[in-house]
């Protein structure tokens, strides 16, 4: 009886051990079959990383009705500004906000830390990890031209794929302030058939701060090479007035139907391979895909929820102090950046701003005075 008993608690064992294995190597091939099963799958892990209300909110602060999916991307090298943009975004309204923020895989815990620390510990979040590889083929591979290309600054072109349950969503670049309700930039109408929104170049809030120059960065020719085959053969006219993607509201169910992505990476790739953008090319390298997919086909926003152009140089004389507490979104484009020395208007990015809890981000002026 002892060796029937011994047999059957060894056989027990080896049962438990194949069993043991066999979930093992389900759990390994969880994602490529899932991935296999739906070609719409993310290209990116998601962290089902969102913060709990603190113990102490109050109920009546607890967020409810329509949610606003934000969009916004996050570099370690310039945190404090996705920060401060999503501190003006939240403080600005009372709506029920979630941002999905796209970080790389080494700014995770930094940006954790910045959300759990702070008063941002009650915002609604998601983290998503971007996959650089996901733009093999799809970028230059001009060593003198890749220093200058920053993956995530691609992610606006996924996110139906980030957030696929989503039908409507914001997208904002890092170098923005709100200082409206973002409610109301939601709820932006867009016409029937187009995906996106965008604030086109020739606006009157923004016209006077058109950075001019060679690129004539508010038409299409400051963007793409027209003298090129396969942009010739689009039929585009030149001189038609451009748009900046720093700020998008896309109706998603009809950017999935229009399969607006693999229209944008059908142009990245071809660019790769025949350079078909402006050589004078001053601003960022997504817009000219944009440009192309949404020729003459997207609706425009509010002038004054996308006030751009205080980057650039001069800017503080090109807008008024009045005109810039009217606005209801700021943008920094250029190379002058609120949190560095030259810019303008740096009080106002100041105010959103919330000090780093791990102390690696230093708004330039500030930094003697944080040490």
């Amino acid at each position: 009886l002892t060796v029937q008993r011994q047999l059957n608690v060894a056989i027990l064992v080896l049962l438990a051990v194949a069993f043991l294995i066999i979930v093992q190597r389900n759990l390994l091939n969880l994602n490529d079959f899932l991935r296999s099963e739906n070609p719409d799958a993310v290209p990116g892990m998601i962290l089902p990383f969102e913060s709990e209300f603190s113990p102490e909110l109050r109920p009546d602060l607890v967020r409810t009705g329509e949610m606003i999916p934000v969009v916004i991307t996050a570099a370690e090298e310039r945190l404090g500004a996705v920060v401060a943009a999503m501190n003006s975004v939240y403080q600005n309204s009372k709506a029920n906000i979630v941002f999905n923020i796209v970080t790389m895989n080494d700014t995770v815990d930094h940006l954790k830390v910045w959300m759990t620390k702070t008063k941002l510990n009650n915002v609604k979040h998601k983290i998503i990890i971007f996959e650089p590889q996901l733009l093999n083929g799809k970028i230059t591979k001009n060593p003198q031209k890749l220093d200058s290309v920053k993956p995530l600054t691609f992610a606006r072109f996924y996110m139906p794929v980030f957030i696929p349950d989503a039908e409507k969503a914001i997208y904002l670049d890092d170098d923005i302030i709100v200082q409206g309700d973002i409610q109301e930039l939601f709820d932006t109408s867009l016409k029937s058939g187009h995906a996106a929104a965008f604030s086109d170049d020739c606006d009157s809030a923004s016209a006077k701060g058109i950075v001019r120059g060679a690129g004539n960065q508010n038409n299409y020719i400051g963007f793409l090479d027209f003298k090129k085959e396969a942009i010739k053969k689009l039929g585009m006219r030149a001189n038609t007035c451009s748009f900046n993607p720093g700020v998008i509201v896309a109706n998603l169910t009809e950017w999935k139907r229009q399969n607006i992505t693999n229209q944008l990476e059908h142009w990245m790739e071809l660019n790769a391979q025949e350079d078909l953008y402006s050589k004078t090319l001053a601003e960022s390298i997504t817009t000219p895909p944009l440009l192309i997919v949404f020729y003459k086909h997207h609706s425009s926003i509010d002038p004054m929820w996308h006030v751009r152009h205080l980057g650039a140089t001069g800017a503080g004389n090109r807008y008024s102090p009045q005109f810039v507490k009217a606005a209801k979104l700021l943008h920094w484009n250029g190379h002058y950046k609120p949190w560095s020395r030259t810019s303008s208007f740096t009080e106002v990015w100041d105010k959103w701003y919330i000090q780093d809890p791990m102390r690696k981000f230093h708004p330039v002026r500030k930094h003697a005075g944080d040490k």
